[in-house]
Parts: structure tokens; C-alpha cells; sequence
């Protein structure tokens, strides 16, 4: 019997992750009580998706009436650690959780867990593509894609587990997967956590709760993720770009090696099909990853051959006339600009703005004065970012700078300004919450922008 079994869990939020859990949790046999924001009108398919199940509706508020009688608080990545009906719940005593750690504590196989300040995405993504290599019935998700306690009913023990994991999750977990990587950890989410303290806290829950049969595969060239080791109470495994490791993945003449009390050579630079050394990095952690759980280096160079990589992260839309378009809206902090930047060799022309989460931009000016032929700069941050640009190189920025109010504008003016060889890189920088849901429909927005342009030519 489950241990949602005869429990009164409150779920905060009925996105995705939300309705997932609703549904497990009252199939379980759980009193289940969703409430949202949102009004009945804007959460209409929602709602009609779980009218077979007997769930209570409160919408349009979180009173604190729901912790009434509550054996469980589940809260959706929206709904920060710090808001008052959580910390109303944790002084009642009563449990707060969400879907990803029910689903952990649940999981009939090891699970692996991913999480970084980036690169977690593109990271996941490929250990998965490899376990299906290696014939393994692999299941991807967590912080993207299905919520893997949707299909919790469906796996069994040999099955491979692969969860990506952010911070808004990780913050309230006691619980750590059975093999878990952090990437890397640089500033973000700072509006949210508040603190760099508070952050790597919640980053570092991953590892925390691991026992001695865990393994912690850790960055040996990130000053952050490699300051977690001490959390290790079992196996540590390293990746590294610089040198050579005694357990774990590196680069040396060119190929990939992977250690793990012997040495093998899994594939060559040149296999990987993704821009960049952070996504040679990442390929790095996947390796490690992947033969944490047993899988052989065979299947490894085929699955990196094949792998093209995530869309929104350095996606070549379309060449026109000579001009790459690349879309990496998934750049929504200073730090994922910076790497995008180092990945290109051609001109480039950014697109460059959003909204702003409390972040540290003078690398990024630096970089972008040394490295950009021309900056479009649109919503919320294209103000601040102007004047920081004018006012660390006020005789060359002016020719090289265009400010608009929006995406299309920006996408426009660049159109005009790039040549045959140049890029046009969306890489924001900012968040894209002051004009659309999310970096995706941001990033299918340039998508769509840049196809029309095609079009034209």
C-alpha cells in the first residue's frame, strides 16, 4: 500500500508537476486538495483532466485554512521555500515535499540526479540518449519533460532513471538519488534564494543525504561544484577539461578517457556534434554518469556521435544568406552568455535582454566589448545593460549598440546588420518573464522570427 494511502496532501499548484502528482496521489488513495492562483476560467483543461479523480478545487488562493487537518504539503517550483503558507506548514509540523522527491522515494531502480547552474539540460538529456544506446529502457525527466511519477507504474528495477533536478526543486528534499552530479555552480536565482549561500544549500541537497553506497560525480574545474565534495560520504567521481583524474572522465591528446580502475578512450573530440567546451563538459558528467550505472564506453561514442543536442541551447535555426541564426534562450543568466560567446569563432551579432534576476554583469560587459560585433538590446534589462556598455567604452559602444523595445525589433535590426559569416545569437542573459511564459517560447519565437525571414531571402 502507498503512503499517500488514507493522507490529506495539499498541492500548491496545478501546472504540469501539480497535476501529476494529483493523480498519482489520489489513485494512491490519498485525500487530495489542489489549489491555484489561477481562476476556474484560465485552469478550465486542467481541471477537465482530472474530473475523473475525487480532488478538491480551491482556487484563486492559498489560504491557510488548507493546512487544516493537512498530512502533507506539496508545492510546485513556482511556489518559493519562504512563502508564508510553507513556513505556516513547517511550524504545524506538517511535511512538505513535491512530486520529484515522491517520485524518488518511490523509484523501483537507482535514479541518476543532475543538477548545475547550467548545462544540466543538455547533460540529461544525453546520459538518456545513452542508456537507450545500451538498450537500457531509459525514463527522462524531472525538471523537464513528463513528471516521472506519471509513469512511475510503468518502470521496474532494470530500468535506467535519469532526473534533472533545479534548485527550486532541491530546496525542500531530505532525500538524494542513488547517483547524482552537480555540473557546476555560478550565481542564479538569486531573486529567489536571495543569498549564494542559500543557493549552493539547495544545490548541494543532491548529495546531502546520499549514504556510503552513493555516488557523487563532481566537477574538478568548477570551484563550486569541487567545494561539495566534502558532502561525500561515498564513491566521488571527477570530470575535468584541465587534467587528468584518478576516477572518473577527462581530455587528454584529443580524446575522451573515462577511469574507473582501468582507463579507456571512449571517443575523440571531434565525435561530439555539440559548440563549445562547456558541452564537451557535459558530455564529460554524462560519461561518468552512464558508467556509474554500467553502461560500456561502446554504447557512450555512439550515443555522443548521434547527439545533436537540446533545442534552445546554441540551436542553429537557419543560415541565410551567409548568417548563422543560433538560438540559445536558454540563457537567462550572465554566466550561459559568457559560454556561448566562447563557443562561436565567427562575428557575432547578440541579441541580448530580458529580465534581470539580481545578477552580477561586468564579466559579461567585459566579454561583450571584447568579443561582439554589434549588441541588440530588448525588454526590461536593455536599459541597464546600455548604460553599462556606454560606460565602459563610451568611444567604440555607440556605433556598435542598437536598443529596441522587442524581440521582433531586435531580430529586424540584426538582420540588417549581420553579413555573410556572421552569427546572429540570441543569448539573453535575462529571464524572459517581461514578454513570454518562458525561455521556450521565447526561443520559438526567434524560431519563427528568423523562419520568416527565410522566407524573404
Amino acid at each position: 500500500m502507498d503512503a499517500f494511502y488514507g493522507k490529506r496532501l495539499v498541492i500548491l499548484g496545478l501546472a504540469r508537476q501539480g497535476k501529476a502528482l494529483a493523480r498519482f496521489a489520489a489513485e494512491a488513495g490519498a485525500q487530495v486538495v489542489v489549489s491555484d492562483l489561477r481562476s476556474p476560467e484560465l485552469l478550465q483543461a486542467a481541471l477537465a483532466e482530472l474530473s475523473d479523480l475525487p480532488i478538491e478545487f480551491v482556487l484563486g488562493e492559498h489560504p491557510m485554512s488548507l493546512l487544516d487537518n493537512a498530512d502533507l504539503l506539496a508545492i510546485s517550483g513556482g511556489v518559493p521555500a519562504d512563502a508564508p503558507i510553507v513556513q505556516e506548514a513547517q511550524r504545524r509540523g506538517v511535511l512538505v515535499t513535491n512530486d520529484s522527491q515522491e517520485f524518488l522515494r518511490r523509484a523501483p531502480t537507482a535514479v541518476i540526479g543532475i543538477t548545475g547552474s547550467a548545462g544540466k539540460t543538455t547533460t540529461t538529456a544525453l546520459t538518456g540518449v545513452i542508456g537507450q544506446v545500451a538498450g537500457r529502457r531509459t525514463w527522462v525527466g524531472g525538471n523537464i519533460g513528463r513528471p516521472l511519477i506519471a509513469d512511475l507504474h510503468k518502470m521496474s528495477p532494470n530500468d535506467m532513471v535519469v532526473q534533472e533536478l533545479s534548485s527550486f526543486q532541491l530546496e525542500i528534499w531530505t532525500q538524494s538519488p542513488r547517483v547524482a552530479a552537480v555540473l557546476n555552480i555560478t550565481p542564479n536565482h538569486l531573486d529567489r534564494h536571495k543569498t549564494m549561500a542559500a543557493y549552493v544549500n539547495a544545490k548541494a541537497n543532491i548529495l546531502r543525504y546520499q549514504d556510503s553506497e552513493g555516488v557523487a560525480v563532481l566537477s574538478a574545474d568548477d570551484a563550486g561544484s569541487f567545494a561539495l565534495r566534502s558532502l561525500v560520504r561515498g564513491r566521488l567521481r571527477l570530470f575535468s577539461l584541465k587534467r587528468e583524474v584518478a576516477d572518473g572522465a577527462f581530455v587528454r591528446n584529443g580524446r575522451i578517457w573515462l577511469r574507473n580502475g582501468k582507463e579507456t578512450a571512449v571517443c575523440t573530440l571531434s565525435d561530439i556534434q555539440l559548440r563549445g567546451q562547456h558541452n564537451v563538459a557535459n558530455v564529460l558528467a554524462a560519461v561518468t554518469l552512464a558508467d556509474s550505472v554500467g553502461i560500456e564506453p561502446a554504447a557512450m561514442a555512439e550515443a555522443i556521435r548521434t547527439f545533436k543536442g537540446v533545442e534552445h541551447r546554441l540551436e542553429l535555426v537557419a543560415t541565410i544568406n551567409g548568417v548563422q541564426y543560433i538560438n540559445d534562450s536558454i540563457a537567462t543568466a550572465p554566466e550561459r552568455v559568457l559560454a556561448a560567446l566562447d563557443a562561436i569563432a565567427e562575428p557575432i551579432v547578440l541579441l541580448a535582454g530580458g529580465r534581470d534576476k539580481d545578477m552580477s554583469w561586468e564579466a559579461w560587459t567585459n566579454q561583450v566589448i571584447h568579443r561582439v560585433k554589434h549588441i541588440v538590446l530588448f525588454g526590461d534589462l536593455a536599459e541597464m545593460l546600455e548604460a553599462r556598455l556606454l560606460a565602459a567604452a563610451p568611444d567604440e559602444m555607440p556605433e556598435r549598440l542598437t536598443r529596441v523595445t522587442s524581440l521582433d525589433e531586435a531580430v529586424a535590426v540584426a538582420a540588417k546588420t549581420a553579413v555573410s559569416g556572421d552569427v546572429v545569437l540570441l543569448s539573453p542573459g535575462g529571464t524572459s518573464f517581461d514578454a513570454f511564459t518562458d525561455f521556450a517560447e521565447r526561443g520559438e519565437h526567434f524560431r519563427q522570427l528568423v523562419h520568416n525571414l527565410a522566407q524573404k531571402a
